[in-house]
């Protein structure tokens, strides 16, 4: 992508959080903004380094994480393409207390808080757009906590693979009637966007757990595996699958 051409008051201009933005406001706020291409394994930020603004994936995938007193690594979040992150931290005046880095070669935009700060004194509707993903994001990671507390690694890797799929976890039917079982019945290709230690640790498994899972999987025949791309003969069926 050339940055040097990327038209940035459109691009906010389809984002949720300024989309109901006139062009004058948009233009006004494209002054805080900045881009930034980064390469895989490049930093968006560390712990300790102050926070003065939020960041958008504009293409390629930002990993979240966390390093533990034994030198062990916690991904908290993967954000890809569309997807904000840091917006609540910005408004403490705190430093980070996580890490920021590029899965694959990305390019971030940055909203500096100043330009926030000055939109929401023009619009007040602003701050409740702003709370409104806030709170879409704070849903979003309790469903992870409470899927990492009470699902088995088998069923976190089954949501995992049919998280774009009408359902919540597996056994528990989100949608239900002929409609939804139609469309959960046909077969469907995932392809893991990271590697597999990567999904391993946003599951909070480990890489071999998180192995022998979709190769018990595949020796039911509820997926072929293929390198990263993963086929689901039936998704209807790798719901119901027995669990432990």
């Amino acid at each position: 992508m050339d940055i040097t051409q990327f038209d940035l008051p459109r691009y906010l201009s389809m984002l949720p959080l300024f989309q109901e933005m006139k062009p004058p406001e948009l233009q006004r706020l494209t002054h805080g903004c900045r881009l930034r291409t980064l390469a895989r394994g490049e930093d968006a930020f560390r712990i300790g380094e102050p926070c003065v603004e939020f960041h958008v994936t504009v293409s390629g995938q930002i990993k979240l994480f966390a390093i533990s007193p034994a030198g062990q690594e916690k991904i908290i979040e993967i954000v890809g393409p569309g997807n904000s992150f840091a917006e609540a931290l910005m408004f403490t005046d705190k430093p980070y207390f996580i890490n920021a880095q590029a899965l694959t070669d990305t390019v971030l935009l940055s909203v500096s808080k100043q330009s926030v700060m000055l939109e929401i004194e023009n619009d007040p509707r602003f701050s409740m757009r702003m709370l409104a993903g806030l709170s879409r994001r704070l849903h979003g990671l309790v469903n992870d906590v409470k899927a990492y507390s009470l699902h088995s690694g088998v069923e976190r890797v089954i949501g995992y693979l049919l998280r774009d799929f009408p359902h919540s976890t597996p056994n528990e039917g989100a949608r239900t009637g002929p409609s939804a079982d139609a469309e959960m019945g046909r077969s469907q290709n995932v392809v893991l966007p990271v590697s597999k230690a990567t999904i391993a640790s946003r599951l909070s498994m480990t890489p071999e757990y998180f192995s022998r899972v979709l190769h018990e999987l595949e020796s039911k025949g509820l997926i072929v595996i293929d390198k990263r791309e993963i086929h689901i003969p039936d998704p209807l069926r790798l719901t119901r699958f027995p669990l432990p």
